[in-house]
């Protein structure tokens, strides 16, 4: 028998704000992290809002000061999603209270931590030193800076974790892919501890042209940026690029119950999928996203109708919150228009990308243990077809058991999570 995966610790860097409960009040308060790019030049960028981490106390009380975390020497070694990657493990694992200290434990405790893009500012910043003075001026640190898995690397150096290190690069599906891949192996005896999640730092010019040039982004909502993302709207015009980290610390039950640890909920379903379509845009009738969830379900053996909410993919994009919205229909039937929740925490922190799905996955949490449902911000006139209960404009409280988590990438790699409050 496979053993139970529980949640004991959480950490979150948001553009609401550093940790998981400050993000966590103001996003049911229907608060936006959402505003105006100043800290680099948007003239030339159809898109020139994002959600972004706060970084100073006038952006907001619980703002993230880098100095607090890392010296700055170390700093200037890794990109900026390596930061935001071990400012949330630091939080989450103080919050699992769980310090590995001897061989056995430090042998049994894990990490697997996602990116969709990684260090893209530090790729930017050698190719431009590289170009304009030659391979001399390129940074010794460049490549450890940026390829994605050192921020497992890094977090496993810091905290003397020498369990499972891997990483995730499944675009916006990657945070998502890391909690269940890290579950999964748990649930083999790989690990007895694994810290789990995604971070990404891509609010930098070149991204923002790159998604521009897509026209993947928010054009319209300049002038307004806590209205740009709108998922289900009639209005929604793209996604609005965010950045930050989440970090869940998943532990077998029976190790958490031996050392007297909160539990906070239990990963009991994980499905995954493949469009099998398009680089970039979903199947139109949701075949990649209805299979990860069904395949979820199955997993944890619920049936649909005990799933309560779901916190969607719903980036905000005309095509993919549409393909979403048929994608729950065809799954959960008569159940989808009856006690089914859904809605956007995008709507409030912009789209992490690589992050986003274990930033969501925190919320989700939260959901459980609190029971509240957060809302799905500026649903002003649904869209098309987009006429569930998607929890426009205010949270709401109910009192869930089952909670399920979308996220879905380009290349059509599609994952989904489903998690219970726990029952010993």
């Amino acid at each position: 028998m496979m053993r139970r995966v529980v949640i004991t610790g959480m950490g979150l860097v948001s553009p609401l704000g550093l940790g998981a409960e400050a993000s966590w009040r103001r996003l049911v308060a229907g608060e936006s992290g959402i505003r105006r790019i100043t800290h680099f030049s948007t003239d030339d960028l159809a898109s020139k809002i994002a959600g972004i981490v706060p970084t100073t106390p006038e952006e907001s009380s619980d703002f993230f000061n880098i100095d607090a975390f890392i010296d700055a020497p170390e700093q200037r070694r890794m990109d900026k999603f390596i930061h935001f990657a071990l400012a949330a493990t630091d939080q989450a694992l103080k919050d699992a209270v769980w310090a590995p200290e001897n061989e056995h434990d430090q042998e049994r405790t894990g990490v697997l931590v996602g990116a969709g893009i990684g260090g893209l500012p530090k790729i930017y910043e050698n190719s431009v030193a590289f170009f304009d003075k030659g391979a001399r001026y390129v940074s010794p640190f460049f490549v450890p800076s940026a390829i994605i898995n050192l921020a497992s690397g890094h977090i496993s150096i810091r905290h003397k974790l020498h369990g499972p290190n891997s990483s995730i690069v499944t675009a916006c599906a990657s945070g998502s892919h890391a909690i269940g891949d890290a579950a999964r192996m748990i649930q083999w005896g790989d690990a007895d501890v694994m810290v789990a999640g995604g971070a990404e730092s891509t609010v930098f010019p070149f991204g923002v042209a790159g998604f521009a040039a897509l026209r993947a982004l928010s054009t319209h909502f300049n002038e307004a940026p806590e209205k740009a993302s709108r998922p289900w709207d009639k209005d929604r015009d793209g996604f609005v690029m965010g950045e930050g980290a989440g970090i869940l610390i998943l532990e077998a039950l029976e190790h958490a119950q031996g050392r007297g640890a909160k539990i906070y909920g239990e990963v009991v379903g994980y499905g995954l999928s493949s469009d099998g379509y398009h680089m970039t845009a979903p199947e139109p009738n949701g075949q990649g996203a209805y299979l990860a969830m069904k395949a979820a379900l199955k997993r944890a053996e619920v049936a649909p109708e005990q799933i309560g909410y779901i916190n969607a993919h719903g980036t905000s994009t005309p095509q993919g919150d549409l393909v979403e919205a048929r994608a729950i229909k065809r799954l959960f039937g008569a159940h989808a228009y009856k006690d089914l929740a859904i809605s956007s925490t995008k709507s409030a922190v912009g789209h992490a990308l690589g992050a986003s799905g274990a930033g969501e996955a925190v919320f989700c949490v939260l959901a459980l243990r609190d029971g509240i449902m957060p809302p799905t911000l500026n649903l002003d006139e649904p869209g098309e077809e987009c006429d569930l209960d998607f929890i426009p404009h205010q949270a709401r409280k109910k009192e869930l058991e089952y909670v399920m988590s979308n996220s879905f990438g380009f290349g059509g790699t599609n994952s989904c999570l489903i998690l219970k409050k726990f029952n010993a």
